[in-house]
């Protein structure tokens, strides 16, 4: 990933921003696999990324999806936010809707797989999106 955006907590901690694209088609939803020596690796996400010095959340997973999987996207409505305190670090997350503007495909080496909405909560996804996890499986988002 690139520069960090982050933002200072009153309680002066850092908090990381990230953006991720919540793609659903035909019933699946594209997920990736974090790769080995990164945060959480080996778990599932909605791909993503952090944002860039002065980027807007649109910019960011704009580019962050062109980077990862060689592909546009249209970004809808935000379907989730949370703030999540690792051990190590504290992440806000923004999920929004996309809709893919053409095939993708990874860029970086991960796993990539579309992943029907019954089986979301079967695979390993970090603990910061649990709660999307329960709201996607739990009644269709849309």
């Amino acid at each position: 990933m690139h520069v960090v955006s982050t933002d200072v907590a009153p309680a002066g901690v850092v908090v990381i921003v990230v953006v991720a694209a919540v793609i659903e088609e035909n019933g699946a939803f594209l997920v990736t696999r974090r790769q080995r020596g990164v945060h959480l690796a080996g778990l599932w996400e909605f791909p993503g990324g952090k944002i860039d010095e002065g980027e807007t959340h649109a910019a960011a997973l704009a580019r962050e999806i062109r980077e990862e999987l060689d592909t546009d996207v249209d970004i809808g409505d935000l379907v989730f936010n949370v703030t999540h305190a690792y051990d190590d670090r504290t992440v806000t997350l923004y999920f929004y809707r996309c809709v893919l503007r053409g095939t993708p495909r990874p860029l970086l080496g991960q796993e990539m797989r579309w992943v029907p909405r019954a089986d979301l909560a079967a695979l390993g996804f970090p603990p910061a999106d649990e709660e999307l996890i329960k709201l996607l499986t739990e009644s269709p988002v849309r």
